[in-house]
């Protein structure tokens, strides 16, 4: 079964930039028509949806994941000694599980 490729070229001109980007992907064609289709649907261009993309995969960590509301809901519904040994009641657990 012989893949099909097609080559794309995205342009992309941001408002600060003085010269615009160019790149082209090699990819198969079948990815290229559903990304269009994908696209077309949600009234974006496929050189912002590569954009978005390429700006989540390499963007830093920057905000730290907060605390669920259903999280903070449940703290402190449970008061434990202060010497409880999680790692241990847990190791114990896992024992007598797969014993």
């Amino acid at each position: 079964m012989a893949l099909t490729y097609d080559s794309i070229i995205f342009v992309r001109k941001q408002k600060n930039a003085k010269m615009e980007t160019k790149l082209t992907l090699r990819l198969k064609k079948s990815v290229i028509e559903k990304a269009k289709e994908y696209a077309h649907n949600h009234s974006i261009s496929l050189s912002k949806m590569v954009e978005i993309y390429l700006e989540s995969v390499t963007a830093s960590r920057e905000k730290e994941v907060g605390t669920t509301p259903l999280v903070e809901s449940l703290s402190g519904v449970i008061e434990l000694e202060s010497d409880f040994d999680y790692k241990k009641e847990y190791s114990n657990y896992l024992t007598e599980k797969y014993k």
